[in-house]
């Protein structure tokens, strides 16, 4: 029996979270610099790569992978890396293969992911105003999106809806998105914005949309539950009664979620970051290319892991943002 991954705090790492490529077709104004300049392909790992490294993780006791990106669905092949995941479904060995999208590549590949043993998507979707929809991707189009959710839904994929709280931007769609959320049956989990990356046209500040806030306005209109669930993310959950609908809060700066975390962040060159709010990484793609053995690359692995911090250093308590991580959020996979 393979140890399983443990970090110095007690905490079992068994979710990884694997960025396939740092390419979008958005450049979301909280995420991407307009211009991006992107990474030179010989530095990505090719799906082979990939493979090799998720397969040596779930052999370590990872059970769920998600797959994020840039947007994931634009990386040339990804059905071929979906499909050959889906073999650690079929033993058992994974619990979950899902994936965080834009939503703008669903419509084509829908059916594929669910055959690939895909059951549940994230999609990162702001606002349903077209307007300003168009405003803050700057590149994507609303009604690509909502054709993606179909296709998602009528393939049999559950669909969650992952929306960044801005202030200013969509503090008037609350109750709207809400009741759109419901009346299609999907959950809906807010984010706050965090200080991700030097994007040159964004104050984070001005954008910061505390979600006890965002929570108490919720209050006004409907009857909260807490609920006790967890989905391997740090997301905490309540039910609306009105409505049935499940709704998640992703409080990094409000409410520290460190003091459960599972995951590590894979990132497409095979950096390997313990902590999505610390610079420190291990480079995972030196020892895998250095050898087909992978007795150097568990090494690796088990060493990363045992530099695993207790939690983040986000702070915007002093009005300045402290911890901002100089890297882009695409980078890392989110």
């Amino acid at each position: 029996m393979t140890a399983p991954l443990i970090d110095p705090f007690q905490r079992a790492v068994n979710y990884l979270r694997v960025s396939v490529t740092d390419r979008c077709d958005f450049r979301c104004v909280y995420c991407m610099a307009e211009n991006m300049t992107f990474l030179p392909k010989k530095e990505l790992l090719t799906l082979e790569e990939l493979d090799r490294l998720c397969s040596k993780f779930i052999d370590l006791g990872v059970q769920k992978l998600r797959i994020t990106g840039g947007e994931p669905l634009v990386r040339r092949e990804i059905m071929t890396f979906f499909n050959a995941m889906s073999r650690h479904l079929e033993s058992g060995r994974l619990r979950e293969l899902t994936l965080t999208t834009n939503g703008s590549q669903l419509e084509k590949y829908a059916d594929q992911l669910y055959a690939a043993g895909v059951r549940r998507v994230n999609i990162s979707l702001d606002t349903i105003d077209e307007a300003k929809f168009a405003e803050i991707t700057r590149w994507g189009r609303l009604p690509q999106v909502l054709k993606g959710i179909d296709a998602a839904q009528k393939a049999g994929l559950r669909v969650k809806i992952n929306a960044v709280a801005l202030k200013g931007f969509n503090e008037d769609e609350l109750i709207p998105l809400t009741q759109w959320c419901a009346s299609r049956d999907m959950d809906l989990t807010w984010i706050e914005v965090m200080p991700m990356g030097d994007l040159g046209n964004e104050d984070r500040l001005d954008q910061y949309w505390a979600l006890s806030d965002l929570r108490a306005r919720l209050g006004e209109h409907y009857t909260l539950t807490d609920l006790a669930e967890r989905t391997g993310g740090p997301a905490r959950y309540v039910r609306l009664e009105e409505t049935g609908q499940k709704i998640g809060f992703i409080t990094p700066l409000t409410h520290n979620f460190c003091e459960s975390c599972n995951r590590v962040r894979l990132t497409c060159t095979g950096q390997l970051f313990m902590c999505l709010g610390q610079e420190d990484m291990a480079d995972l793609r030196a020892p895998l290319r250095a050898s087909e053995d992978d007795g150097a690359l568990e090494d690796a692995i088990r060493a990363a892991i045992r530099l695993k911090p207790k939690g983040h250093d986000f702070d915007y308590s002093r009005q300045t943002v402290d911890g901002q991580m100089s890297r882009h959020m695409s980078h890392t996979g989110g």
